[in-house]
């Protein structure tokens, strides 16, 4: 009984964040300067700048520590570095200047990329061991920052900043770029499947392929569509798996129903920290799936999704929850500590249930009679947010990311 009251403790205790924080290289840099901050007439300014301009260090990228009269680090923002700049000078502080503004030149003008395989791991580091911090399906375009060894520092649609192997990627240079954006996009819509070598279910697979992944349309041989990869590969996808990327936007509709309907498409996925596709997606890659589905693109943790959409009350129970409303949990603010949100579901409605990745993608209910009952999560709901699609990162109905 022992061993079994541990092993839950621990599966709970994994849950208990299921949405991904990622953990960067930059937190010595940030004791660095928390040190220095009595010795450095600059220091204040650094910080004043940074909480304007990279609050969140998910999606800002703004280091830079004084080492005497020396500023160093780098940032993926000119603006803050000139208003940090123009501080220094009101407040007659002196400083040499050695701020790095990325993209770095060693890029050598290949500022953005393409992911070329069917789901890219992207982690906190560059490196394999490091934390995966979220992930991007084949297709997607990135912004690439600067490079480590074999590593790249990008920023996904939804502004999330994590290390992308080179075997994931397909650097470009702005022409290049141009000219994979206006190519006939196929997007594939079957959650999993491959595409082939030949118009030939029996042919060699040239790439596994899952919901999301969006290619070049060349021909249509058969029952096949003949297709471009973003590093120059060719394959052949079974018709009635894709449909052309504009007809599939324009078929989004993001009802209650259609919400629902691809939750539960996902029943069953596993759970995977920092997963963001079918191939594993936590609490938060979940629910941003599930918005992608239906042509919304969501920021990428829990704690970053809490912050958009309309406040819905549960003051007096669940009768104002609508399906697709968006539940939060985690530990309320108290005693002086703020609030931390740490997991997300989205509502469906009937017996007080809600859907969510927790050990695999499953329905449980709010109602403590129902059998799937889960006590935990109404332990530490926090409350519901209903999202619109003018509150989302991103409606590929009015702004394709893919042409």
């Amino acid at each position: 009984m022992i061993k079994n009251n541990s092993f839950v403790l621990m599966l709970l205790l994994a849950l208990a964040s299921c949405a991904g924080t990622q953990s960067t290289s930059t937190d010595a840099t940030a004791t660095a300067q928390t040190n220095q901050a009595a010795t450095s007439p600059a220091q204040t300014h650094i910080e004043a700048v940074r909480q304007q301009f990279a609050p969140d260090k998910r999606v800002a990228l703004f280091v830079v520590e004084p080492n005497g009269n020396v500023l160093r680090g780098e940032t993926n923002m000119p603006e803050a570095k000139a208003d940090l700049l123009k501080r220094l000078q009101a407040a007659n502080v002196s400083f040499v200047d050695s701020i790095q503004v990325l993209p770095e030149t060693e890029l050598e003008g290949k500022h953005h990329a393409i992911v070329t395989i069917s789901v890219a791991n992207l982690r906190s580091q560059p490196k394999h061991s490091a934390e995966l911090a979220t992930q991007a399906t084949m297709g997607t375009p990135l912004k690439v920052w600067k490079k480590q060894n074999g590593w790249y520092l990008v920023q996904t649609p939804d502004q999330y900043l994590a290390w992308v192997d080179y075997g994931g990627i397909a650097l470009m240079d702005q022409t290049a770029f141009a000219n994979w954006q206006q190519g006939k996009k196929l997007i594939y819509t079957k959650t999993y499947g491959f595409a082939h070598a030949t118009a030939d279910k029996n042919a060699t697979t040239v790439s596994d392929m899952v919901y999301g992944d969006v290619m070049v349309l060349k021909n249509k041989a058969k029952d096949f569509y003949e297709v471009t990869f973003p590093d120059g590969r060719t394959g052949y996808v079974p018709a009635a798996e894709a449909m052309g990327f504009k007809e599939w936007v324009a078929s989004r509709k993001p009802t209650e129903e259609n919400l629902v309907a691809s939750s539960k498409e996902l029943l069953g996925l596993p759970y995977l920290w920092g997963g963001t596709s079918v191939k594993g997606m936590d609490c938060s890659g979940f629910t941003k799936t599930v918005f992608f589905m239906n042509g919304l693109v969501l920021p990428r943790d829990a704690s970053q999704q809490i912050h958009i959409g309309e406040l819905v009350s549960t003051d007096k129970g669940w009768g104002e929850l609508r399906p697709g409303d968006l539940l939060f949990f985690g530990v309320p603010a108290k005693d002086g500590k703020p609030e931390r949100v740490v997991h997300v579901g989205m509502w469906i409605g009937g017996n007080q249930e809600f859907i969510h990745s927790a050990g695999r993608v499953r329905i449980n209910s709010m109602n403590p009679s129902a059998e799937n009952h889960d006590a935990f999560e109404l332990g530490r709901f926090l409350r519901a947010k209903r999202v619109s699609p003018e509150a989302t990162l991103v409606d590929l109905r009015e702004k394709p990311l893919y042409e």
